[in-house]
């Protein structure tokens, strides 16, 4: 139990870190903390949607991702396109990391907070 909790709160950092990238490089954001708690958010927003939703053929995944995208949209400044640019740095920033500390041996190749990493 104490490891399942240690991996979800290192996941859960590694996926507010790509948030906290994507949000500083597309609309200038500098608060760590707040993207933790973003992260935190998407993630049950990510799970929720999922759950009702995600198991309908090539729809369910696609609202899903929108329901996250509404997330990062609501918690920072711009719109809908800046959401979804934040949301691509994000994910390519925590694609970065997790392959270095896979490699590393560090970690396994999943963060949470982030969709599809």
């Amino acid at each position: 139990m104490i490891e399942s909790l240690i991996v979800f709160v290192v996941s859960l950092l590694i996926g507010a870190l790509g948030i906290y990238l994507g949000a500083m490089v597309i609309v200038d954001a500098e608060d760590y903390t707040y993207a933790i708690i973003t992260a935190l958010i998407g993630a049950v927003v990510w799970a929720v949607v999922g759950f009702f939703l995600g198991w309908i053929p090539l729809l369910g995944p696609v609202l899903v991702f929108i329901a996250y995208l509404a997330v990062i949209n609501t918690r920072y400044p711009g719109g809908w396109i800046d959401a979804a640019a934040i949301t691509i740095v994000a994910w390519l920033s925590v694609l970065v990391v997790l392959y270095v500390l896979a490699f590393l041996g560090v970690t396994g190749f999943e963060a949470a907070g982030v969709p599809g990493v």
